[in-house]
């Protein structure tokens, strides 16, 4: 597995059940090499405008992301997993919207209040 990559991973919900989930590998974290991952919904209602992204069946890297139907990339919806939490790769987006996501992140966190 490796960044850019759409995995199902077993995710928390808010009332302690665990649910599998699509997900979006951003990075390989030190020292263990573990996932941070965001989940991928297809509640687009939950988008942050300038934040998540979508993607939609009209994009380029739609055939090869492996999932089902238009989707919301979540960057607000973070978790770190260890590699044996994820059950598999379906697919991958492109470099490019990879790319994008992580800027969106990395100037989010920086952004000063």
């Amino acid at each position: 597995m490796k960044e850019s990559e759409i995995v199902v991973a077993v995710f928390p919900q808010s009332d302690g059940t665990l649910k599998r989930r699509p997900a979006l590998i951003l990075r390989e974290m030190p020292p263990f090499r573990d996932f941070l991952i965001c989940g991928i919904s297809t509640q687009l209602r939950q988008e942050v405008k300038d934040f998540d992204e979508v993607i939609s069946e009209t994009d380029a890297d739609f055939a090869t992301s492996g999932l089902d139907s238009e989707s919301l990339i979540r960057l607000g919806f973070l978790l770190v997993l260890p590699r044996p939490q994820i059950i598999g790769s379906i697919g991958e987006i492109s470099a490019e919207r990879h790319q994008r996501l992580l800027k969106n992140l990395s100037d989010y966190l920086m952004k000063q209040n």
